[in-house]
């Protein structure tokens, strides 16, 4: 079970004492939090619930409120957003006096007061105050799902809402959403409008999802790969015209090279998609979709690494050509278009 589902099963009565909630995906990390307040009943017109944005509020404020008893009620909840403190982030809102009034209050806490402690952002183990936290609290931390959990997720939400995917589907629908748990939900709850209760069908992901960034700019690679430069030029001037900047383009185009000649070079020493989803992960210091890997060992397949090399060098220049001013970045940007279709096709 996933944090946004542990929290729609609370309920103000069964509310921990301390409850914790963190995690270093924004958008798992948002919803879950929406729906935790909403769990709970939170009511910001209701005076047996106390909020302070700690970026906002001053502590003191908010120490105060926690240590006294409860007036309208035998009960109170109170919420402190915001607590960076327990993250990994540097920027902190509690200072060394403030820190060891809380860490005592957390040694002996009110019994009649709830409390709720929100943070985005990733739990630092090392700290005091955590380690007090996991000892005492429920903590759900809603971190980045790995693809099962979230596939499982869409796959029960799909069912709660009736929905029917046909073989295949679904997990376009991942891929379509980069696996991103805010994109999927978005994705989903579009799909449940256009279709209504109608099985959901692979074309249907294509039709009515709309391109993201990154897909356009993988059918722009694909237009100079394969020689089309005019479709590459087109569609080059109509992201330009819906307001995309030319070096944003340029960047993405540049990571996307970059990890097919990684992908491509690590491919030569014959490992598994496995183990190369491991090596990458651990060279970019970053969990690697499996799914990257797979489609970048298929789209890089007819690529030489002489050719992704070169690109490489041809865009790197031409991004710094842009950022000291040589040419239009437009013109620029149209003519490493001609030169990459040239390296490839002429």
């Amino acid at each position: 079970m996933i944090v946004i589902e542990t929290v729609k099963q609370l309920s103000r009565a069964t509310l921990p004492q301390i409850l914790v909630l963190a995690g270093d995906d924004s958008g798992q990390y948002r919803d879950s939090k929406s729906a935790l307040f909403e769990a709970v009943g939170f009511d910001p017109s209701d005076l047996t619930y106390s909020y302070f944005d700690l970026e906002e509020s001053s502590f003191e404020e908010a120490a105060l409120d926690l240590e006294s008893l409860p007036f309208f009620a035998d009960e109170k909840v109170v919420i402190l957003d915001n607590l960076s403190d327990i993250t990994t982030d540097k920027k902190k809102v509690l200072d060394d006096a403030q820190l060891k009034q809380f860490e005592d209050y957390l040694l002996q806490p009110v019994a009649s007061t709830r409390l709720i402690i929100c943070a985005p952002g990733k739990l630092d183990g090392k700290r005091r105050l955590v380690k007090l936290l996991k000892r005492d609290a429920l903590v759900l931390e809603a971190n980045s799902l790995k693809e099962q959990e979230l596939r499982q997720y869409l796959e029960r939400l799909a069912q709660k809402r009736q929905l029917t995917f046909a073989a295949g589907a679904l997990e376009d629908l991942l891929i379509k959403s980069n696996f991103d748990f805010s994109e999927s939900l978005k994705n989903l709850a579009f799909l449940e409008t256009y279709k209504g209760r109608e099985v959901i069908e692979q074309a249907d992901i294509i039709e009515a999802i709309p391109k993201s960034l990154q897909d356009n700019i993988f059918d722009l690679t694909q237009y100079v790969l394969t020689g089309k430069l005019a479709e590459a030029r087109e569609l080059s001037r109509d992201l330009s015209l819906q307001g995309e900047d030319v070096i944003k383009l340029l960047a993405i185009m540049l990571g996307q090279l970059r990890f097919w000649l990684q992908v491509k070079l690590l491919a030569q020493a014959n490992k598994s998609e496995a183990q190369l989803v491991a090596d990458l992960s651990d060279y970019l210091g970053r969990r690697v979709n499996p799914y990257q890997v797979k489609f970048a060992l298929r789209d890089s397949k007819a690529l030489s690494l002489a050719f992704l090399k070169k690109a490489l060098v041809i865009l790197i220049d031409t991004d710094y050509q842009i950022k000291t001013g040589r040419y239009d970045k437009d013109y620029l940007f149209d003519l490493a278009l001609l030169k990459l279709t040239y390296e490839k096709n002429g």
